[in-house]
């Protein structure tokens, strides 16, 4: 049995149900979850200071007495924190535990160079400056968000109430952009499940974050992951 550990935002309601319903097709994989205090997404100081490291380290080393082969952390702050701290995270956790890490944004990254993915469409549900925020942390790493729609919601439980509709027009708007991929960037948006029916429908890869941080922690672990090609198609990349 692969035990894959997931650090989780404490408000989160969508990536715990989403994920085990991912891994259903991977019966050799269990999923183990820990939570930290994490309630809105802002760009004040007591927001940004949810993201700490303290806090996420006593999750992970939590997370290493069930003896997991690989802990992620299954969030998208580098997003409009800057991608070196989850480097730095990274780094930690493997220092602190001894157990492999991996990240959703880091992930997200690695994804989207091995694809030659430059022009992305982007969906949250952030408010504005959080978008223009990620957008400028997007460039500095080499990938231009051409098209971007965001809901100018701050509050992280709110974020799991957005509608399947919502999340379908938002996609079509991007992705009639004419983008290489549309990125879903929340890890509170019930997106995975709608990933086949994006794709099949604007015929671009749809890379959502739920199912970005599986696929991390399935590589990271020597997983093999195309049984969950009928998923998305980062599952056969």
């Amino acid at each position: 049995m692969t035990r894959i550990g997931m650090l989780t935002p404490s408000s989160n309601t969508v990536l715990e149900p989403q994920s085990q319903c991912l891994v259903a097709a991977l019966p050799e994989v269990s999923l183990h979850f820990a939570r930290f205090r994490v309630t809105e997404i802002a760009l004040d100081a007591r927001a940004l200071g949810q993201f700490d490291g303290s806090p996420m380290l006593a999750a992970a080393e939590l997370l290493g007495h069930a003896k997991v082969d690989c802990i992620t952390w299954n969030g998208t702050a580098a997003g409009w924190m800057g991608l070196d701290g989850d480097r730095a995270l990274v780094a930690a956790i493997e220092a602190t535990t001894g157990i492999r890490a991996t990240t959703c944004v880091l992930t997200l990254f690695d994804l989207m160079r091995r694809a030659g993915l430059s022009r992305i469409g982007l969906v949250t549900p952030y408010t504005t400056d959080v978008r223009d925020r990620i957008v400028a942390n997007f460039a500095r790493e080499g990938v231009s968000i051409v098209a971007e729609s965001g809901l100018d919601i701050r509050d992280n439980f709110t974020f799991g109430t957005v509608t399947g509709d919502t999340l379908d027009a938002q996609v079509a708007e991007v992705a009639a952009a004419g983008v290489d991929a549309v990125v879903v960037l929340c890890t509170n948006l019930a997106g995975a499940a709608r990933v086949a029916d994006w794709e099949a429908r604007h015929g671009v890869p749809v890379l959502d974050s739920v199912a970005v941080s599986l696929l991390g922690a399935l590589e990271a672990t020597g997983v093999d992951p195309r049984p969950l090609l009928p998923h998305g198609r980062i599952f056969g990349w």
